[in-house]
């Protein structure tokens, strides 16, 4: 699916290696962005958690940083408290608006950014779940040779976590 035209992600995908954006549909209790990104973050599956645990102990041997679980989100915590700059599980806090929450993660071999778009249409809204990579060297267009297949799979499964809240 295209990046939502609402996204800051937008313009930042122009020149990207990587990028992809999935919606669902949720109920609507004027839950903020980062609000629904920390459900997900939470509710992120056992599977999920497993996968990035072994991907940090296969990276962690080639030098590379650990950047935790997706449930590693500082636990009730006001959505008002966040602020840009801010660490949040394994991504620093970029941009954030009652709509729109921006994170990311940047190294040496890539630079990650994740949006949260929260689209309100009464009681009910869409959830826009965006990742835009642009890689800096080739080892970061080896390391989304074996990430892009997995994170078609993961992004969507993560949303379904929000059936439940």
């Amino acid at each position: 699916m295209p990046i939502p035209n609402k996204s800051i992600l937008n313009e930042y995908s122009k020149g990207a290696y990587f990028f992809d954006s999935f919606s669902k549909r949720i109920k609507y209790n004027n839950q903020t962005a980062i609000e629904v990104f920390l459900e997900t973050a939470t509710r992120t599956p056992v599977w999920i958690e497993f996968l990035m645990s072994m991907r940090n102990w296969i990276v962690s041997k080639l030098g590379l940083k650990h950047l935790g679980g997706l449930q590693d989100v500082p636990k009730k915590k006001l959505s008002t408290e966040y602020v840009v700059g801010e660490r949040i599980g394994i991504f620093t806090l970029v941009s954030i608006t009652d709509h729109e929450v921006v994170l990311e993660d940047c190294d040496k071999h890539l630079n990650v950014r994740v949006s949260f778009l929260v689209e309100p249409e009464g009681v009910a809204a869409t959830v826009h779940a965006t990742t835009v990579v642009h890689v800096n060297n080739v080892f970061g267009k080896i390391y989304m040779f074996f990430v892009a297949p997995f994170h078609k799979i993961i992004v969507p499964s993560t949303l379904k976590g929000l059936e439940q809240a």
